[in-house]
């Protein structure tokens, strides 16, 4: 595993899904992997932000600290980790450009073969979790990316939900995890880096 490059790249309005994915560099580091944690730009404006303090909050927090993602991660990349709220049951506007932005790469190949996992929240425990990864992993058989979906290969899926293709949390009104997930993140980025060590070389 020490030798699989992974970008993890995560969408976060509030924070969840920035948390998981740091719970998700720390793993990935400890196993060796060569890992870079970005962050997909945001597309909203200020003032909608703005009406939000948990938002703003973590916007202003994040934005000097965290990169932004940029196509380049993805061809850099020989393992990607998504960490993406649900909207209506899809993938944010957000993510949805930075995955349009890369039909330049789609075109040439260069996804191929790279291996692919996501993990997602929602407000409540049905709140799209299971049809927004879904909708995601769509795209990535476009792509021909190998998608390495958790599935029941550890107790600890079971522990946090029970959600297969990819961990899921639900989120009170605070920002508040209702499930422990920290145990299903950390083995979905091994389970990632397993699969992704079968294929580089």
């Amino acid at each position: 595993m020490g030798n699989v490059k992974l970008a993890i790249i995560y969408y976060s309005s509030t924070g969840t899904n920035y948390k998981m994915s740091q719970w998700a560099e720390e793993e990935a580091k400890k196993a060796g992997a060569d890992v870079k944690l970005v962050r997909v730009p945001e597309l909203a404006p200020m003032e909608v932000i703005e009406q939000n303090p948990a938002w703003k909050e973590h916007f202003l927090a994040t934005k000097d600290v965290v990169p932004e993602a940029k196509v380049d991660d993805l061809d850099w990349a020989d393992a990607i980790l998504f960490s993406i709220p649900t909207r209506f049951g899809n993938v944010p506007g957000q993510v949805k450009q930075l995955m349009d932005q890369a039909g330049g790469l789609w075109f040439q190949g260069k996804l191929v073969n790279k291996v692919v996992s996501a993990m997602t929240s929602a407000q409540n425990p049905h709140g799209g979790q299971e049809s927004t990864l879904l909708n995601f992993y769509t795209t990535m058989f476009h792509w021909g990316a190998i998608v390495a979906a958790p599935g029941y290969t550890d107790d600890a899926i079971f522990a946090s939900g029970g959600n297969p293709y990819g961990t899921s949390v639900s989120v009170d009104g605070e920002g508040n995890m209702k499930e422990d997930v920290e145990a299903a993140v950390r083995h979905q980025v091994n389970r990632t880096l397993d699969v992704a060590g079968k294929f580089v070389e």
